[in-house]
């Protein structure tokens, strides 16, 4: 049903004309955080294969739905982590799926503190199909091709953490491709950004390791560099920095609930907003066995016209047990 059309063009046009950001979201960013950083290859010392689904903004036609698979693990020496992350992620009349391959180097500095350096180089299929949208009024011929596109890129990333603590900084997709072709070089604008994401988390054992608070932050920030930018029309990203901040509780290692916040953050006009309200949950089972839901609640206008987003995971840590005993950590 097409509850508000002018809010889905708003959307769609969004992406292109630099209003939003271009990479996938997530609720629960430390299901899959591969895809963000390509320093968490091999992090768990075990195998771990994990699929994420993603269904955004309920209700409405059009709106983004995201599939993750990410593996990784690390190699004899275990100062070598590989990795592979798919992900699939449409929005209205365009479908893009990137695979990337992973690799990172991990350095021990004593105890359990280790800093891992990271990289990436993979491949995104890409394909708008504008004829798709069935629009009230007639617009410009710019809307009804067909484009298809091949874009190589590559990544990098690093990740400090320990047992109870860890921080990292990175940038999955480190080349900036226009996106307009022969096709639709009418639109004005239509660039795939370079997008930059900071996180950091500790966990703190309330009284014994059965109960842990684990609080958690992502920030993203899309065009961070723009400015630098050849072209002038490339140079004012529209889209503001986005911070999700999560609170979290563990139970005996293997429950975890926790609410977030998702609030956009620009420092010079009036785009700011709180996005969302989120809860959500995850059960670790003794044999590495992990499922987990999130649901938000946007806090914004959005909410007159859904109800919200929910995504579900499931995942499989091999040799948790052995894992669990030789490097233990909350994380």
């Amino acid at each position: 049903m097409r509850k508000n059309l002018t809010l889905i063009l708003f959307l769609l046009l969004g992406g292109i004309a630099l209003q939003a950001q271009q990479d996938a979201m997530f609720t629960k960013y430390m299901f899959n955080s591969l895809v963000y950083n390509p320093a968490y290859a091999g992090y768990y010392d075990h195998l771990y294969v994990g699929v994420l689904y993603r269904n955004q903004w309920q209700g409405i036609d059009g709106a983004p739905t995201t599939q993750t698979l990410t593996m990784h693990t690390p190699l004899k020496q275990q100062k070598v982590g590989v990795g592979l992350n798919l992900v699939n992620d449409a929005i209205g009349p365009i479908n893009e799926t990137r695979a990337n391959l992973s690799y990172s180097y991990r350095i021990p500095l004593g105890g359990t503190n280790t800093l891992a350096i990271g990289i990436q180089g993979g491949l995104s299929y890409r394909r708008a199909d504008f004829g798709q949208l069935n629009l009230q009024q007639p617009v410009d011929d710019a809307f009804s091709p067909i484009s298809n596109q091949f874009l190589p890129n590559f990544g990098a990333g690093i990740l400090f953490f320990n047992k109870t603590f860890y921080v990292g900084a990175s940038s999955p997709q480190l080349v900036e491709h226009d996106l307009r072709t022969e096709n639709i070089n009418t639109l004005p604008f239509a660039k795939q950004y370079r997008h930059y994401y900071f996180a950091a988390g500790a966990a703190f054992p309330l009284g014994g390791e059965h109960l842990v608070f684990k609080p958690s932050i992502l920030v993203k920030n899309v065009g961070l560099l723009s400015k630098l930018s050849k072209d002038e029309e490339f140079q004012n990203v529209g889209a503001p920095t986005e911070v999700d901040i999560d609170l979290s509780l563990m139970f005996y290692e293997q429950f975890h609930v926790g609410i977030s916040f998702r609030s956009a953050v620009e420092a010079f006009d009036d785009r700011s907003s709180y996005d969302s309200a989120d809860i959500w949950m995850s059960y670790l089972l003794p044999n590495g066995l992990r499922f987990g839901a999130a649901f938000d609640y946007p806090l914004n206008d959005l909410n007159t016209v859904t109800f919200g987003s929910f995504e579900m995971m499931v995942g499989y840590q091999f040799n948790y047990e052995v894992a669990r005993v030789v490097t233990p950590r909350y994380f």
